[in-house]
């Protein structure tokens, strides 16, 4: 597998402000164990895959301002009938030895089994807001690992084009719903009833 590195550095200092970890020369071996332990111990983003751990960019105030807004909109029409929401850093598998940390996660129901404490096995819809250092992972190859996840419903609320794309699931894999801009309303197809304005979301403050 090859391993991209971008405007990130593949170094990482845990809380004990002693331990100085080099990410980079250790690509390839780290354990599912090791992935878990690391990302109980730090509150940057990791992901990983098969034994590689990708660390992702710090949130910028305009994502933060974008993700508490949605965040507020789906919680307030999710947990009345019986869901929840909740919001990155959380591990969410997609199969054994792969994670990813979407920016937020919903079930529709908050007993479901998946919902586990050290990590998901499972959402019913997930959103990431496109980073500006590597937009092909939440456009390209996150859909991919969604599908593989069987999740039935992604968001990709992109800042760059002001874009909110709505993927649902067939058949294993994602097909459009719909591609939201300025002056309309994102809705949900998953969630009877769920509808945002996307001025509103690009506008959050």
């Amino acid at each position: 597998m090859t391993v991209t590195a971008y405007s990130h550095p593949m170094r990482i200092a845990l809380a004990d402000e002693i331990t100085d970890i080099d990410l980079a020369v250790l690509q390839g071996m780290w354990s599912v164990e090791q992935y878990l332990a690391l990302t109980a111990q730090t509150n940057r983003l990791l992901e990983y895959t098969d034994g590689v751990i990708e660390v992702l960019p710090m949130p910028t105030d305009k994502h933060q301002a974008i993700s508490l807004f949605l965040l507020l909109c789906f919680l307030a029409f999710v947990r009345p009938r019986g869901g929840v929401v909740f919001y990155a850093p959380l591990r969410l598998e997609i199969r054994p030895g792969k994670f990813r940390e979407p920016d937020l996660l919903i079930l529709v129901r908050s007993d479901d089994p998946r919902r586990q404490n050290d990590y998901w096995r499972g959402a019913d819809l997930v959103v990431e807001i496109v980073s500006p250092d590597n937009p092909a992972r939440d456009l390209e190859e996150k859909p991919r690992d969604y599908a593989e996840a069987g999740i039935p419903e992604y968001w990709i609320v992109n800042p760059l084009d002001e874009t909110v794309t709505v993927l649902t699931l067939t058949d294993g894999s994602y097909s459009e719903y719909g591609v939201f801009r300025r002056g309309e309303e994102a809705r949900s197809k998953l969630l009877d009833g769920f509808t945002v304005r996307v001025d509103q979301i690009f506008d959050a403050r």
